[in-house]
């Protein structure tokens, strides 16, 4: 009688284990997956933030290295340049001068481009500089205001392993726009050059879309008159 007693519940404690075990491999899988999600997010390439430069300066001041790199490092900056699968490497500001003209400047990296968004407080009007930046610059109205777009290159440095001093040369052709800081151009400019990695002439098309989408959120830039 005990036999057959135990039979059964021989047979509810298998079925129990073999539930458990499904239950278990579920468990397993479910966890693995949730880990592999969050791995493969983990590994995704986040947009660079901005570095350097001094807090931006209040509506109405100079422009600042942080000012210029929020201005440019904006989210829709990849499909401007005709690549929006690519995520920015590096974004920058910095506070420059030359002697005592400030020169604040931003720049952001891409896999394919990198751009330059620069402020020039010379005290010079921009019309008429084409013949000073070469002769394949000329006139190009932005937003209303005077304009030059023109060639010029980037530097290369190179480095030397033996802790020599480092060697510097012409780099990549870039393309670049100075636009007249106000309307009436009565002196300064602001700057958006660009470059691409592989060495090839950037578009004017892609310079042009890209410093009209920027240059018009830059603080004051409609009310400077």
């Amino acid at each position: 009688m005990a036999e057959e007693n135990d039979a059964p519940m021989k047979s509810a404690s298998a079925w129990g284990q073999a539930l458990a075990a499904v239950a278990l491999v579920g468990a397993l899988s479910g966890g693995f997956w949730v880990l592999a999600k969050t791995s493969a997010a983990e590994s995704e390439p986040k947009p660079a933030t901005c570095s350097g430069g001094e807090t931006p300066a209040p509506k109405g001041k100079r422009l600042t290295g942080a000012r210029l790199c929020e201005a440019l490092n904006r989210p829709d900056l990849a499909a401007l340049l005709g690549t929006p699968t690519e995520t920015a490497k590096t974004a920058s500001g910095s506070d420059s001068s030359i002697g005592k003209i400030a020169t604040p400047q931003a720049q952001v990296e891409f896999e394919t481009y990198t751009v330059t968004l620069s402020a020039t407080y010379d005290g010079l009007p921009v019309a008429g500089s084409e013949g000073l930046l070469g002769s394949y610059a000329r006139p190009q109205k932005v937003l209303g205001r005077p304009g030059v777009l023109y060639s010029t290159r980037t530097i290369s440095i190179s480095f030397r392993l033996d802790g020599g001093d480092a060697d510097s040369g012409p780099g990549v052709p870039a393309r670049a726009l100075s636009v007249a800081q106000d309307p009436k151009d009565r002196g300064g400019s602001v700057d958006v050059t660009l470059w691409r990695a592989d060495g090839a002439v950037p578009d004017d098309a892609v310079l042009l879309r890209v410093a009209e989408r920027v240059l018009q959120t830059l603080p004051g830039w409609t009310s400077r008159g």
